[in-house]
Parts: C-alpha cells; structure tokens; sequence
C-alpha cells in the first residue's frame, strides 16, 4: 500500500497512544460494553504514562451517545497529547481482540497488514434497465463495508417491457429496446468512469443480468476495462442475489491479495538476485534509517520484533508498505532503491 497519509500522523510527533478495539456483534448493551473495554484499555494507557488530555481525546470516540458503530465496527485510534491523529474503521469480525500501546511511535502494524488486504471496489449489477452501483471496501477476512447503492440509467424512461400495439413491428420494437439498453449502459459506463478516475479503486466488478453486464462492458473505458472483473452472479433469476454477490467478490479479494502477496514475494526474489534487497531486522532497520528502502516488506501474520520504530522511519522516508507470506529473515525485508553496497555502506 501507499502509506503517505500516514506521513502526517508521524510527523505530529509522539508519545503516541495506539488503541485497536475489536469489532463485535451487535448488541442491546453495546453502550455498556464499550465502556467496559475502554476503561480498560484506558487504565492500561495510564498506568504506561499517557496523560489525561490525551486519554480525553479518545473518550471522545468511544463514549458517544451512540456506540453501536464503534462496537460493531471497531476501531483504530491514534493520538498524541494534541488530540487524535488517526480515527479509522478496525475490525469487522470476531478474534482480534483489544490492544493499547504507548510509546514513541505508534503501533500500527496490524491496522497496515488489514490496509494491504483491503480493496476499493466499485460493484455494479448491471440489469436492462441500466445498474446499481456500489463503493465498497472489501478484505478477504472481515466484513465489507459500503456507500448506499445508485441506480444509474438514461434519461429515457420508457419502459422497455412494455407492450407495444400499432405501426411498430417486432423488429422496430426490438430495435427500439437495444436502443434503450445502450443508452443505459452508457450513462452507468459514464458514472462508473467518474468513480474510477475520482476515487482510484482498485477493482470494478460487473455482476447481474447477461445482457446488462455485456451492453455496460461495452461501454467502459480503457482504464475502467484494466481493473474489470466479471461474475456471473446478481441476475434477476438468481435467490439469494446479495449473498451469492457478496460471496464472489470475497472469493475474488482473496484471490487478488493472495497474488498481491506473490507478487511481492517475486519482487524481493528478483531484487535480491540483482542485490537491492535485504533481510533481517539489522539490516532493514539500517536501510530504512537511511532512506534506502523503496518498500517495506512485513510478515503476513506475525509481528516483527521492533517493527513499529521501522515502520515509522520507512512511512517518513516514502517507502511503500506491503505484506509478504514466504518466510524472512526476521519476518522483515526491503526492497532497496539502490545496490546494497551504497545503501548499507557506513
């Protein structure tokens, strides 16, 4: 991932205090529960040394009048004795647990390993009379959470079902409904182009009705076309239409960050093979140190030892962020911008 809107978190300076709470199901004392977990968590901050201002900050976030989001959604907060520097979406599913730390950097490891396996998705359910477009944001392991959907179509409202009687003929009426499906299909092209040139997704998934699907795919732009993906799922015949949807576009996040990982296992073997990488915290961490690292490669799972002082100095110097599954020295690598000689040279 990109992390350079994290920059500004680094550059408030610290101490910091990092609180993960988990996202859980819904519940009737949802406002008791997250009381409950917060003072804890907050007693834990106190006991480490955060003053109270700060704590005050996060109060502010979770003890709304309304907790229901927060508990079911979860959280990650960042914040240093000036208030709150980060404020995002955590955990939408059971098992990770609450966290807090304080210290000089922030912990954000595991809120970086959900952001590399999340994916902007602009869902359409293309139907003859044009689609409903969704923003979604997807990961492999946790719910997805999305804007309301749109229902796109052309100006023309007539009804391309209606019967027709008189001078039209079957041809003419034929002709006149894949009229009205193109026009369709291009004003949800039109829109669908507008999001991807806006809002940078990374994927677009054209689901729903064959017909609909083929007149929208038609009509797409080249970059639009790049990040196109096609299920068959979502047609007016199908039972259970949401479900089988949400169902394939899991299935294909976690294809995408299954090859997103490869890809970048590739990337450090090939990098290696022409000596602009390294292994190993000694090593990364002096890379980093020394703004050498184009990316910053972290263990998919497991949190490396000292990793929070490096993912600090490698989002400050612009390196990218991104998640690897092969073993590491360390569980830590870099992908250099420069041979190794020069970038480790005392």
């Amino acid at each position: 991932m990109n992390s350079s809107q994290l920059r500004k978190v680094y550059e408030q300076g610290g101490p910091y205090a990092t609180v993960y709470l988990e996202g859980r199901a819904p519940s009737a004392d949802a406002d008791t529960q997250i009381r409950l977990r917060w003072s804890e968590l907050r007693e834990r901050l106190t006991s480490a040394g955060a003053g109270e201002p700060l704590l005050e900050s996060i109060d502010a976030i979770t003890l709304v009048d309304e907790p229901t989001e927060v508990h079911t959604d979860g959280r990650t907060i960042v914040a240093n004795p000036q208030g709150i520097l980060l404020d995002e979406h955590w955990d939408a599913a059971l098992g990770e647990g609450d966290a807090a730390h304080y210290g000089d950097v922030p912990e954000l490891g595991a809120y970086l390993r959900q952001e590399c396996r999340q994916f902007d998705v602009v869902l359409v359910i293309a139907g003859q009379d044009g689609a409903t477009v969704r923003e979604l944001s997807v990961t492999p392991d946790r719910e997805r959470r999305e804007t309301d959907g749109v229902h796109v179509t052309s100006d023309n409202d007539e009804d391309i079902n209606k019967p027709r009687r008189g001078a039209y003929s079957h041809n003419q009426i034929r002709r006149r409904v894949d009229e009205i499906i193109k026009a369709n299909a291009r004003s949800v092209s039109d829109f669908v182009d507008r999001l991807v040139t806006e809002n940078a997704p990374d994927v677009v998934v054209l689901a729903g009705e064959v017909q609909g699907r083929t007149a929208v795919k038609s009509e797409l732009s080249v970059r639009s076309e790049e990040l196109l993906h096609e299920i068959s799922e979502g047609g007016d015949d199908d039972e259970g239409a949401e479900e089988a949807i949400d169902v394939a576009v899991r299935t294909l996040v976690t294809k995408l960050a299954e090859e997103r990982e490869a890809e970048n296992s590739e990337r450090l073997s090939e990098s290696k093979a022409h000596d602009r990488a390294v292994e190993g915290r000694a090593e990364v961490e002096k890379a980093v140190a020394r703004g050498a690292v184009a990316t910053l490669l972290i263990d998919d799972a497991d949190a490396a030892e000292g990793e929070a002082g490096i993912i600090a100095d490698a989002i400050q110097s612009s390196a990218e962020i991104g998640l690897s599954h092969d073993p590491m020295a360390d569980g830590i690598a870099a992908i250099l911008r420069y041979d190794v000689a020069s970038a480790l040279a005392d």
